[in-house]
């Protein structure tokens, strides 16, 4: 009897096992519908991970927008700083750009000077009480500047050096007030030179003063008014401005005219010292009165 169940079970287990196999034999071939049970068994197993799935996602999706969020605000810091970064540098480009070109107009200026030997300086002191009248240098008598030399930028003449130190010099421009300040200028882009001094300058207008020019000459609104180069002071054919309007004086009998300078006394940055090496003409005299009455004091 013993030996009969014995049997029986090692049946049942051999049947089970060719069953088994049977079934996985039929799973595995190719088929175009799936058999009823496996459709119970895998609608079964989706529900389910459909509904463990959906709260477990929506779990790691709140974390991960939270790890997002962080990066993000990370990453915008750091783009707020690079910014900041890039405007400081544009604007520092923007500044070296603009020097480098003024130091190229320069450079090319040198070539009009011809008998002076250009001294090159930089504004670095400026009394807001004497804005249009005076600019200290960081060029003295140690790089052979001396008083009396003229200063121009690229643009046009801006006045003469007055004072110095070793490593300073003070420039008194030429739109200051001092009645003692004149320099000989010259009308050019008519049919003849006319010669006349700058001396004065309308601080409302902004603009300089052309004097004792002979009434019966005829100036024009537009013509260039240069530096004469006469007395030994200011080089020939520095450009000093352009007539905006011209006028009879006071006393009728000379002509007036306004002048727009032609360099922007307001920013004023690199210029040029000229250190006059050619002879003085013997006997010219352009009415630039050297003395420098009142114009002693640097203005720092």
């Amino acid at each position: 009897m013993p030996q009969l169940f014995s049997n029986k079970r090692l049946i049942l287990l051999l049947l089970g096992v060719i069953l088994l196999v049977a079934l996985i034999s039929y799973s595995l071939r190719d088929r175009d519908n799936v058999s009823p049970p496996e459709q119970v068994i895998k609608d079964a197993v989706g529900v389910g991970q459909s509904i463990f799935s959906g709260p477990a996602h929506f779990v790691t999706g709140i974390f991960d927008n939270v790890d997002s969020l962080l990066n993000t605000y990370k990453e915008n810091q750091h783009l707020k700083a690079r910014l900041e970064e890039f405007a400081s540098v544009q604007a520092e480009v923007k500044d070296l750009r603009s020097e480098n070109d003024q130091l190229k107009e320069i450079v090319g200026k040198e070539e009009d000077l011809r008998s002076y030997n250009p001294i090159h300086a930089t504004v670095i002191a400026r009394n807001p009480d004497q804005w249009e009248e005076k600019i200290i240098l960081n060029k003295g008598t140690s790089s052979g500047v001396k008083p009396d030399m003229a200063v121009m930028t690229a643009s046009g003449l801006i006045g003469k050096v007055t004072l110095t130190t070793p490593f300073t010099s003070t420039v008194e421009l030429v739109s200051t007030q001092n009645p003692n300040y004149r320099v000989s200028a010259m009308v050019v882009g008519g049919k003849k030179e006319v010669f006349g001094l700058i001396e004065g300058y309308d601080s409302e207008r902004r603009e300089l003063l052309l004097k004792r020019v002979d009434a019966d000459i005829d100036l024009k609104e537009g013509q260039q008014v240069i530096s004469s180069g006469l007395g030994g002071i200011f080089p020939k054919g520095i450009l000093i401005g352009k007539i905006t309007e011209v006028t009879i004086d006071e006393f009728g009998l000379t002509k007036l005219a306004y002048i727009k300078p032609a360099a922007d006394f307001s920013l004023l940055n690199h210029v040029i010292i000229a250190d006059r090496t050619a002879p003085e003409v013997d006997g010219e005299d352009n009415g630039e009165i050297e003395d420098t009455t009142g114009t002693e004091d640097d203005g720092s």
